[in-house]
């Protein structure tokens, strides 16, 4: 029994690894200045729950073998400066996580799109022919109860491989803590702009992952990617590299049917992005142990992971979608998916600037053409994240420039956006709604009532 102390216990990622830590029978405590569900309620019931919200340097002492420091912390919180003083262990998430998961063989699923279906599909897989592993996954899947699972008794851990920094202190992307035998990379495209200003800077970080794989171990990787290709193919890694593609597949009446040598599949899922997703977690499911019939046995029910392409209300002709889509690549795909899947429906995508690099005048030229599959647009932002982030103010013209739409709405008021999207007519109609925010605060049963109607 180890004692841990949180900072920033209310992460999404953070509280189910501080859950996780207590169920295995260790001491935990935490802080945070703000938590909202579903991770409060999780820690509440799991007894974690801080009794106030703020940091309090008192709870930090000489008791405690390791602080986990989260992300949402700052270099100067009161705690991790008290932690600082008294010279205790700190550890990042990804290197706390990667400290328990020695001994196990560890599979990481990386790239800058698809790594959270990816993995989502071969925890499905596993579950379905009721075959276990340790797992941490960066969003809920409709079949598991939890984002992470970290065992005594399970061989394998698959962990979702983030390129993003560790934490305020830790100044390396997450998933070269890992250090897999077998890793995957589904494609690379700039992201995070305000820790990788270059792209060159950001293709460095997984070349850098590619170099952390384990000597003699494997690398899965989309031979789609040009740039993915190139890089992998011209490492000197002594490692073994296989490449995967978009499977061969047909759509009829709206149902993606995947070819295999068992005859024709319907899936529940669809797009390019999602196909290739398939193809490679095939590939790491075969090497842990479930051969091609089993695969193509589970892969039919899997219904994608929350928040990723998610169906989330119909009615007979309408359609409603909620999308974690945010880097340009993804905004491209989901939509150009769509448009496939709904050739004779009117696509209205919306769009929420909310991350940092979205959220960048400079970084916005790489939205362009990204949404020309969509016949109708709408972009919005909050001018409070802007001030919140410290990005300066963004010119509405220059979001217009940006995408290139011919049928572009543009919203800064959510009140306004909210009432537009109510007074909507959906005959026939599917509409996208893309974030990694909430959209500042939609009434999401009232919209999916709204397209019930239709």
């Amino acid at each position: 029994m180890i004692r841990i102390h949180f900072i920033a216990i209310g992460g999404s990622a953070m509280h189910s690894l501080a859950l996780a830590m207590k169920k295995n029978g260790h001491k935990i405590t935490g802080s945070d200045d703000a938590i909202f569900d579903p991770s409060k309620t999780k820690l509440e019931n799991g007894g974690l729950l801080p009794k106030k919200l703020g940091w309090f340097p008192e709870k930090i002492n000489n008791t405690l073998d390791v602080i986990v420091l989260g992300m949402h912390a700052k270099a100067d919180n009161p705690e991790l400066i008290r932690a600082q003083k008294l010279n205790l262990k700190i550890q990042s998430y990804p290197e706390f996580l990667a400290s328990m998961c020695q001994g196990k063989t560890r599979i990481v699923i990386a790239g800058s799109h698809g790594k959270t279906t990816i993995t989502a599909m071969i925890l499905h897989v596993l579950n379905y022919h009721q075959v276990t592993a340790d797992f941490m996954v960066g969003a809920p899947i409709f079949s598991l109860k939890e984002t992470l699972s970290i065992t005594s008794d399970n061989d394998f851990i698959l962990l979702e491989g983030d390129e993003y920094l560790s934490s305020t202190i830790d100044r390396v992307s997450k998933f070269l803590w890992y250090l897999p035998e077998i890793a995957l990379i589904s494609g690379i495209a700039w992201d995070h702009v305000n820790v990788f200003p270059t792209f060159k800077n950001y293709v460095n970080q997984f070349e850098k992952f590619i170099f952390s794989i384990q000597e003699g171990g494997v690398l899965i990787y989309n031979e789609e990617d040009s740039l993915l290709k190139k890089l992998v193919e011209s490492s000197v890694h002594p490692i073994k590299k296989i490449p995967y593609k978009t499977p061969k597949h047909q759509i009829e009446s709206g149902i993606t049917f995947l070819d295999t040598s068992e005859g024709s599949l319907p899936l529940s899922v669809f797009g390019q992005h999602n196909l290739m997703n398939l193809a490679g977690a095939q590939w790491v499911a075969q090497l842990m142990g479930i051969d091609a019939s089993d695969f193509y046995e589970a892969i039919p029910s899997f219904k994608g992971a929350k928040k990723r392409l998610e169906l989330i209300s119909q009615g007979k002709s309408a359609f409603l979608f909620k999308d974690f889509a945010h880097a340009p690549s993804k905004v491209k795909a989901t939509t150009n998916a769509i448009g496939i899947q709904f050739p004779s429906q009117n696509i209205l995508v919306c769009l929420e600037l909310h991350t940092y690099s979205s959220l960048d005048a400079t970084f916005l030229k790489q939205y362009i053409n990204t949404l020309n599959d969509a016949h109708e647009a709408i972009v919005f932002f909050d001018p409070e994240a802007l001030r919140i982030k410290n990005r300066a103010p963004i010119d509405l013209l220059d979001i217009e420039r940006a995408f290139n739409h011919t049928s572009l709405n543009v919203f800064t008021d959510f009140s306004l956006l909210q009432e537009f999207l109510f007074k909507q007519d959906y005959f026939n109609r599917v509409l996208i709604m893309m974030s990694s925010g909430n959209f500042g605060g939609l009434d999401w049963g009232k919209l999916k009532t709204k397209i019930t109607l239709f």
